[in-house]
């Protein structure tokens, strides 16, 4: 292309006879990772979701943004052959971390930030594409991508990419959230509680979403819950949801991404769960997200096969009911919380004994 991005298509030998179903907009980070002979790995959320929906089976786009090395990654081939076709934009420098999982949480240093992701020439049949998926990892994509989504577009957008303070050589901070073009774009928002101080209320980020907009929380092996606002951007309907139990946690990085991504495309095809459910499907997004917890990286981004299978193994304790959250760090059974009881009214649970993370 003439402003020097790189437009591939997949390795699949048929060409799409419709537009795309998702495009995911983001910078791929590279992560320290000793146990690579690259001594890195492949990571952002871009790659994580793109990957998520291409192997649901959604004609799936990603705009990825890449540094030299970056570009050189195997894990891009993964999105080729999984039918994914790549827009892959060059960056002079890409964001690149180093993790340390913590009984605390994860210690998170950046080595470098990267810089904003332009926003380049696009085909046009994307201009009909039913969703578009938002996901930064270092704040790339500026609120200059906002008038490249069509009107009619379903968005998603992970938060965490826009609440991050980034130092070279320094430990990630949190960043306190503010209004901006995207965030008012998306009709789903995704964040972690890991990405947010717990005591926020939830009052305080209503404002910053669009009215009628739902906002995800993801709590680890609390489950989370989900809050749809209505046209005032006052909470209509709150639900909360089990996380899902994986048979082993190798490697945490990307499991919000994937929850998130598997979330979207259930409002984009309603049956990919094998049910209607009218709304995003959370059990489905949750068995998706404690799959690719189970091996490293990129790989083990599951296909729908492999979630439908998970969810048939968890059907007896998958739970989805309605709730009360005040705060992000409301917890399903801490002291206070209000659940429903089988018979539909309120009831107390007292605290329970924290764990360690899991995925969901």
């Amino acid at each position: 292309m003439a402003d020097g991005s790189e437009y591939r298509r997949s390795r699949r030998p048929a060409r799409w006879p419709r537009p795309p179903e998702i495009i995911h907009v983001g910078a791929a980070c590279r992560d320290v990772a000793p146990d690579d002979p690259r001594g890195w790995r492949l990571g952002g959320g871009v790659t994580y979701a793109a990957l998520t929906t291409a192997r649901l089976g959604l004609r799936t786009v990603a705009v990825v943004g890449v540094d030299a090395l970056a570009r050189t990654a195997s894990e891009l081939d993964l999105l080729r052959e999984a039918g994914a076709e790549l827009l892959v934009l060059d960056l002079p420098e890409g964001p690149i971390f180093h993790n340390v999982e913590t009984p605390a949480g994860r210690v998170q240093t950046c080595l470098a930030t990267g810089v904003p992701l332009p926003v380049p020439a696009m085909p046009e049949s994307w201009a009909h594409a039913a969703a578009w998926s938002i996901a930064p990892v270092a704040g790339e994509v500026t609120d200059a991508w906002a008038a490249a989504i069509p009107d009619g577009a379903y968005v998603g957008l992970a938060w965490q990419g826009f609440l991050r303070t980034l130092r070279p050589g320094q430990r990630v901070t949190k960043r306190a959230p503010v209004a901006g073009r995207l965030l008012d774009r998306a009709d789903i928002v995704g964040v972690s509680h890991h990405d947010l101080d717990p005591s926020t209320p939830l009052v305080e980020l209503f404002p910053l979403l669009r009215p009628s907009g739902r906002l995800l929380v993801t709590q680890g092996h609390e489950g989370g819950f989900l809050v749809t606002l209505d046209a005032d951007r006052r909470p209509a309907a709150e639900v909360r949801y089990r996380a899902t139990r994986s048979d082993r946690e190798l490697d945490p990085t990307g499991a919000g991404d994937v929850f998130l991504a598997a979330l979207i495309s259930t409002g984009v095809r309603r049956a990919l769960a094998g049910r209607a459910y009218g709304r995003p499907d959370l059990p489905f997004a949750a068995a998706a997200g404690s799959l690719v917890v189970e091996g490293p990286g990129l790989t083990a981004v599951p296909d729908r096969a492999a979630v439908l299978v998970r969810m048939a193994r968890e059907r007896v304790r998958q739970l989805v009911r309605p709730t009360v959250a005040e705060r992000i760090g409301t917890y399903d059974g801490e002291a206070g919380s209000t659940t429903t009881a089988p018979g539909g009214g309120p009831r107390r649970r007292g605290p329970r004994r924290r764990r360690a993370p899991r995925a969901g």
